[in-house]
């Protein structure tokens, strides 16, 4: 299992679960951040935060520490 703050640039994989705390959780899925999902990592800042992932046909920022909690599948 990977993260989605592991992936680089042009990596993507499905959502396998998401942690974190309630607030946060319910933003996460709010953006469209859920199991089940595909996230394709596009890029991160210069200093590696925050990250632009696309969920959908949404584009998302996202601090490297929320990204963290974002558990991808095994895809082999």
């Amino acid at each position: 299992m990977r993260r989605l703050d592991e992936l680089s640039p042009g990596e993507e994989g499905r959502i396998q679960r998401v942690s974190a705390p309630k607030g946060l959780l319910r933003r996460l899925f709010a953006l469209g951040l859920r199991p089940g999902a595909r996230v394709r990592l596009l890029r991160r800042a210069p200093l590696g935060d925050p990250l632009e992932v696309r969920v959908g046909e949404s584009f998302v920022a996202l601090r490297k520490h929320e990204a963290a909690g974002v558990v991808l599948e095994d895809e082999r």
